[in-house]
């Protein structure tokens, strides 16, 4: 719900008509795709224990959907870092270079990278057979507990699955500590504090994103054995499908006054338009 109040408020305020609030509605579309990918068969299975059947293709479906959804994130906070050093750094130069354009090219290019990158693990799972049970360890179809499930050999596949954790998380990360390097070591140069305060509340909201984002996929994707246990997969999982989704809009928007002042605009058009 609070994912689909930023995105509706961005688009309709032109207010927040900036690279930063467009990287974030995208932000938040993704975030409200992972819920909906994850929440609905979580509850099916909570609510009706021992009736959730799923078919292996709708299975494989619905891990498509979201490991491209959480695949898509990791360039986009990229580039919400690198946003951000230009702003800070190089703010003279920083509306030629994010121009509307260029945002909308890098928007465009993390979701197909997203979803074309995880094509080959949807063809190599499909290639397995599966005889050891029917019965998913999980609450959505994870991969690791998937390939539990295989009568084949996994372990090469586990190895390519960890190498492109490594390729997509760490390339992402590597220039989100750089800019960062260079944001703090700008901000720091500032003589007034006030001035250091107001740089750092720019970016202080997806620096904890970041810390929470990396942190959750760290402890689930970078291992060469993708095979953990049910229980620790299912408590990161939640983490990242539920909890991380749930407090976005808190990290985003609770110290943002142009984002507060346009969504209490936003409340009291919808309360005049249900009076009239």
């Amino acid at each position: 719900m609070g994912n689909s109040v930023i995105t509706v408020i961005v688009c309709a305020d032109k207010r927040l008509q900036s690279p930063m609030y467009f990287f974030l509605s995208h932000l938040s579309v993704l975030e409200t795709l992972t819920t909906t990918i994850v929440v609905p068969v979580m509850l099916w299975g909570l609510l009706l224990p021992g009736v959730q059947k799923i078919s292996l293709t709708s299975c494989v479906a619905q891990l498509f959907l979201y490991l491209s959804v959480e695949t898509t994130e990791f360039p986009l906070l990229e580039a919400m870092a690198v946003d951000r050093y230009l702003a800070v750094c190089n703010p003279l130069r920083y509306n030629i270079i994010m121009s509307s354009r260029t945002c909308n090219w890098i928007v465009i290019a993390c979701w197909v990278f997203g979803f074309l990158s995880e094509i080959w693990s949807l063809y190599d799972i499909f290639q397995f057979s599966y005889c050891k049970s029917n019965q998913l360890d999980h609450f959505f179809c994870d991969r690791g507990q998937l390939l539990k499930l295989s009568c084949d050999d996994t372990v090469f596949t586990e190895f390519i699955f960890f190498l492109m954790a490594i390729f997509i998380i760490v390339d992402s990360l590597i220039t989100t500590i750089v800019s960062y390097t260079y944001i703090i070591s700008t901000i720091l140069k500032i003589p007034s504090a006030s001035g250091q305060r107001k740089a750092f509340s720019t970016c202080a909201s997806h620096f904890i994103f970041v810390i929470i984002g990396y942190g959750t996929c760290f402890s689930l994707y970078m291992k060469p054995k993708q095979m953990q246990a049910a229980e620790y997969s299912k408590i990161i999982s939640l983490l990242i499908s539920v909890v991380t989704p749930f407090l976005n809009p808190f990290i985003f928007t609770l110290r943002n006054d142009k984002f507060k002042e346009a969504l209490g605009d936003g409340v009291k058009r919808c309360c005049q338009f249900l009076k009239t």
